[in-house]
């Protein structure tokens, strides 16, 4: 159980990116990320659209949310999500580098959100576990 626990939700945004791309979405013509998915009247007459592009972003950035709040446990289930995190980045990276699908501002910007996923757990748990065994760096006991 501890591995699903451990699983990146920053995987699931480069799933449902994937699937979308290759299989639902495939060559339509276009770009397939500004489609609408929501139109609404503002009060000031402006009217706003959410496109799928933008969809796909807040979905990676909500993950981002639940994975800095994982990094604050320690032990070894933070390493083995670390270790996830950091795969999950280069399937991104890899992907971004060798597929054509994947040469979009959204994907880039996930793959960005992972980058921060990787580097923030990292800091966060390092910081928390400096906390946890008492050591301050700069401090000095009188």
């Amino acid at each position: 159980m501890p591995l699903i626990l451990s699983l990146p939700l920053t995987l699931v945004p480069l799933l449902v990116y994937n699937l979308l791309a290759f299989a639902v979405l495939g060559d339509t013509g276009g770009d397939p990320w500004l489609a609408p998915v929501l139109t609404m009247e503002l009060v000031s007459g402006a009217r706003f659209t959410l496109v799928t592009g933008d969809l796909m972003i807040l979905t990676g950035l909500a993950m981002l949310f639940i994975e800095l709040l994982k990094a604050t446990r320690t032990g070894t289930t933070a390493l083995l999500d670390h270790i996830l995190s950091t795969l999950v980045f280069i399937a991104y990276l890899v992907e971004f580098l060798t597929l054509r699908e994947a040469a979009s501002s959204v994907f880039f910007i996930l793959m960005c959100v992972t980058l921060v996923d990787v580097i923030a757990g990292f800091s966060i748990t390092i910081t928390g576990a400096r906390r946890d065994f008492g050591t301050h760096s700069g401090d000095s006991m009188h």
